[in-house]
C-alpha cells in the first residue's frame, strides 16, 4: 500500500469518531473553557473540524506562513455549522489524497512566521503530523466533555459511557 492509501485509510477510521466527538458540544457551551489558558470548547472544536483542510495544503503548497496568511478560524454559531465545517474539510483532504500527489510527499514543507521556522519536513511527515494533531484535539475535547458531564464516545473501544 502507498503512503497516500494509508493516510486515506486513517483519515476516514478517525472521520467517524472526529464526528461523533463533535457532534457532542452543544451550542450552549461554545464559550466554555475549563481554565483561563484553555481554548474555548467552540476553538477547539473548529480547530479539530478544520485539520483534514491542511492535508490539502500541505500537498498543494511549499509553506504557510502566519505573517503573510495570520490565522482566521471560521465563525460558526451551532454545532450544526460545526459539523457541517468538518464535513467541508474532510472532503477537501480526502479529495487530495489522490495517487498524483504520492510523487510529492518528500518535498519539504515548511510552518513559519516569517524567519522563525517552527518546522520544516518531508510533506508526508506533516500530514501525519496532522492526522495526530486529530486525535490529540480529540483527546482534549474528551477531557472538555468529561468535566461538562456530556458523556464522551466509543474511540477506539469503549468509553465509561458507551459499552
Amino acid at each position: 500500500m502507498n503512503r497516500i492509501k494509508t493516510f486515506l485509510k486513517e483519515l476516514e477510521a478517525e472521520s467517524v469518531i472526529t464526528r461523533k466527538m463533535l457532534g457532542r458540544i452543544p451550542t450552549d457551551k461554545f464559550d466554555w473553557q475549563p481554565h483561563p489558558k484553555s481554548m474555548t470548547i467552540k476553538t477547539l472544536g473548529i480547530h479539530i473540524a478544520e485539520l483534514p483542510s491542511w492535508i490539502t495544503m500541505t500537498l498543494t503548497t511549499k509553506e504557510l506562513d502566519f505573517s503573510i496568511s495570520p490565522y482566521q478560524p471560521e465563525d460558526l454559531k451551532t454545532t450544526k455549522e460545526l459539523l457541517a465545517h468538518f464535513e467541508k474539510s474532510l472532503a477537501d483532504g480526502r479529495s487530495h489524497l489522490t495517487e498524483n500527489y504520492e510523487e510529492v510527499l518528500d518535498q519539504i514543507w515548511t510552518l513559519r512566521d516569517g524567519a522563525q521556522i517552527f518546522t520544516a519536513e518531508p510533506k508526508a511527515d506533516i500530514i501525519r503530523m496532522t492526522l495526530n494533531q486529530i486525535v490529540h484535539h480529540r483527546a482534549q475535547l474528551g477531557v472538555y466533555l468529561r468535566l461538562l458531564n456530556i458523556p464522551v464516545p466509543a474511540s477506539y473501544g469503549p468509553s465509561a459511557d458507551e459499552h
